[in-house]
């Protein structure tokens, strides 16, 4: 991955984390022959050393890290140099207590642990900035220079703040959005419960309220607030571009994180880098597969890095088991057959004191080579070697999900029909049955050109803001093909109803009308009857939620079986324009979902690359030349057998051919390219 004009790495990043500034200097000197040793080409350095480089106020200290830097470079290995500014130090908080967020009750958060800072303090940015600067000039010209990494983390801990900063930033961040009070009434609907705003400095922050706040309010203090961060970012971003035009700048997103619209961030993110921590006894880690698709998907495809992940355990779980042996190699090509172009970990050496002293790393508690853990570090290192050809491939998709985070915001702000209609969990559910398809899938906003894909899944679409509704009519019409969920088409970008029946901006589009909608309650249940489905008919249950659907166009596929609107409709099909829409009125259980899925890509002559049994995942990543290179990795306690197209392949790993099949051995790896 080219990293600068001048700066290349010869293969996929691989590293980690790295925290000298906790470990004597003699210690460094190991920590080089052991890094080489497991191919590690890339640390990230610096994210939690703002104390170290910046003694008091006017005080700095830059000898310990210039020694660094050049140990780095005399050892061939690059820096992703941090701001530092993700934990400011003691004399911060002590000098400027306003600096400190505060929470919705008014309470002012203390120092003492990280990410305690108010994102519009003054004094935050004005010291954060001033050091940033200071870096970038002291080691612009670095040999081991890579790329830069702004704070650490954003919103992982505090994502709002109550204080009186924020709430003047937020009146003049509402000012620059709707210019007028009497825009922002309409907007918020202020004539309910006498809300109407008459000046600026009457409007607040939806802290603490008798009952729900304005939603409208709440909607627009969310979107403030990822702004707020955004703009934090972007004074230390604007900085380093000023005196490094030429190196890549970014932070690392948390994957699926609601407080962010990281949409909005990867505009100003040169390569997208995140952190992923599945549950490690959880079966396969399909929730990890979606978020690097989503991840992947901020900037339109391009590869992506991660930028953290554990050995073997973390330390902020109730419990923390261990991944089991084998498992970080699967996962860590899990990265790399979604579109990484890096694998590293949080941490390299694992820390002596402090509250992450019991967090997994490349180097354990050892100290050496001998461990488990190095060992499996060690075989990744050296096998990610021989993986350049991947280098700048992208996966192959011609399915997408829309994905959006003001549609989250506002889904799951109070006063709704049903507390337990939860935005992740709706996705997740249709991810999952495409991922059991073994089919590739795209993330993608509601107004992204759609012309490139032949299935769209838009589940739980409740926000239908401008240009949407267009958007995905002419998709239909060209020929594409929508699948849409209950609840959605109801309220614009503001959190106001689109009237004229449920879902009235997608209504024509999908040939229905809902007349209501009936939430069900924890444990209860209804059926669905399906029919024209094929090996899909069948009678299935539902939960959650049942839409009572009036066709206007539409045909059923399956109705419900019980109460008073038993044999109406759940789930339609509408031929529209040259495409198709279906819309799914309830939540049907997993197998349902799955074979409702399964027909429409046999309709689409949408397949796996390759015949491979439940538990083994199956990607594609294509080069620019269009050479393609078919990942399996098989998630399985016991070996699987895979039926391979016709001709002959080679495993990038293991250098084996194969022809006709394989077998895959439990938690195996192969990367196959066609030979010839």
């Amino acid at each position: 991955m080219a990293i600068s004009k001048n700066v290349k790495l010869p293969h996929l990043f691989y590293g980690g984390d790295y925290n000298p500034e906790q470990w004597p200097e003699e210690v460094w000197k190991d920590d080089m022959r052991l890094m080489k040793k497991a191919g590690v080409n890339i640390v990230s350095i610096g994210i939690f050393s703002w104390a170290a480089l910046q003694p008091g106020p006017d005080k700095y200290d830059f000898a310990w890290m210039d020694r660094l830097m050049d140990l780095l470079a005399e050892n061939g290995i690059m820096a992703d140099l941090a701001t530092a500014t993700a934990s400011p130090p003691a004399w911060l908080a002590r000098l400027h207590p306003e600096s400190l967020p505060v929470d919705e009750n008014g309470a002012r958060y203390a120092q003492g642990s990280r990410q305690h800072y108010c994102p519009n303090s003054k004094a935050f940015r004005l010291y954060g900035q001033r050091l940033v600067r200071m870096l970038a000039e002291r080691y612009k010209d670095h040999p081991a220079l890579a790329m830069w990494h702004i704070n650490n983390e954003y919103a992982c801990h505090i994502s709002r703040c109550f204080c009186d900063e924020c709430t003047l930033e937020f009146r003049n961040w509402l000012q620059k959005r709707y210019g007028t009070l009497d825009e922002l009434n309409a907007r918020w609907g202020t004539n309910f419960w006498s809300q109407k705003y008459y000046e600026w400095e009457e409007i607040g922050l939806p802290g603490k309220t008798p009952t729900y706040a304005n939603p409208g309010q709440q909607l627009d203090y969310m979107r403030f607030m990822s702004d707020s961060l955004l703009d934090a970012y972007l004074g230390e971003y604007r900085i380093l571009r000023e005196i490094t035009p030429e190196l890549p700048i970014m932070t690392n997103l948390m994957g699926a994180h609601k407080p962010l619209d990281q949409f909005e961030w990867a505009k100003h993110m040169d390569v997208i880098t995140w952190d992923s921590y599945p549950e490690p006894t959880g079966g396969i880690p399909v929730f990890a597969a979606m978020q690097h698709d989503l991840m992947r998907g901020l900037k339109g495809g391009q590869p992506f890095i991660l930028m953290e992940q554990v050995t073997s355990q973390v330390n902020w779980r109730q419990q923390n088991p261990l991944k089991r042996p084998g498992v970080m190699r699967l996962w860590s090509y899990q990265t790399v057959a979604h579109g990484g172009d890096g694998v590293m970990f949080f941490q390299w050496r694992q820390s002596k004191a402090g509250a992450e002293k019991f967090h997994g790393a490349m180097v354990t508690h050892t100290g050496d080579e001998n461990s488990r853990v190095y060992r499996e570090v060690e075989q990744l290192g050296l096998e990610l070697q021989r993986l350049d050809a991947l280098i700048e491939s992208r996966v192959e998709a011609q399915v997408a999900i829309v994905f959006d985070w003001h549609n989250w915001w506002a889904l799951e702000l109070d006063s709704k029909p049903s507390r337990d209609v939860l935005y992740l969990e709706q996705v997740k559910q249709y991810y999952k049955a495409l991922f059991e398809h073994n089919v590739g899938v795209d993330f993608v906003q509601p107004d992204a050109d759609l012309s490139g894909y032949k299935l769209v899944l838009a589940p739980a679409l409740y926000m239908v803001a401008p240009g949407v509704q267009a958007n995905l009519e002419s998709f239909v019409q060209g020929g594409g093909t929508l699948l849409t969920t209950f609840f959605s088409g109801i309220v614009d970008e503001n959190d106001r109803l689109h009237l004229g029946g449920y879902p009235a901006p997608l209504r024509k589009v999908l040939g229905i009308c809902v007349e209501e909608f009936d939430p069900m309650l924890p444990g209860q249940t209804n059926g669905i009857a399906v029919e024209g489905l094929g090996e899909a008919d069948g009678q299935y249950s539902c939960s959650l939620w049942a839409d009572l659907i009036k066709l206007e166009g539409a045909r059923s596929l399956a109705s419900f079986t019980s109460d008073f609107f038993a044999g109406s409709p759940a789930v339609t099909e509408h031929a529209f324009g040259k495409g198709r829409a279906y819309y799914v009125g309830t939540q049907a259980e997993a197998a349902f979902t799955k074979s409702l899925i399964g027909r429409i890509l046999a309709d689409l002559e949408l397949q796996a690359p390759l015949q491979a049994p439940e538990g083994v995942e199956l990607t594609v990543r294509r080069a620019a030349d269009g050479e393609r290179y078919v990942f399996a990795l098989n998630h399985n306690a016991a070996a699987a057998q895979l039926t391979l197209p016709e001709g002959a392949y080679t495993d990038l790993l293991s250098g084996s051919s194969f022809n006709g099949s394989l077998e895959l051995a439990a938690n195996g790896v192969v990367i196959l390219q066609r030979q010839g």
